[in-house]
């Protein structure tokens, strides 16, 4: 996120969740990890279409895809093992 322009206040349009805020391929990208994230078995073609339409090539739905599909894994299992955060990185 730091490479794409916006600086500041892309930052804080993702930390917030105003998605309207975002450039279109941004937006985009970001209402796909999230509905893979709440409710992944709704994800449908129509949203790998919406990513192609804004602008990402097959190969950047599949790294995305596999960007998020990995976090969630291993936030799923630390949380379920109860894993406790490092605590320089609750400073962060």
């Amino acid at each position: 996120m730091r490479r794409e322009p916006g600086g500041a206040a892309l930052q804080e349009a993702v930390v917030s969740g105003d998605l309207d805020a975002l450039p279109p391929r941004l937006r985009a990208l970001h209402a796909y990890a999230l509905a893979l994230t709440a409710d992944p078995s709704a994800v449908q073609e129509d949203d790998v279409r919406t990513l192609l339409e804004a602008g990402l090539s097959e190969r950047d739905v599949i790294d995305a895809n596999q960007v998020v599909a990995y976090f969630n894994y291993v936030n799923r299992v630390a949380e379920g093992l109860g894993v406790e955060l490092e605590a320089h990185w609750r400073e962060r």
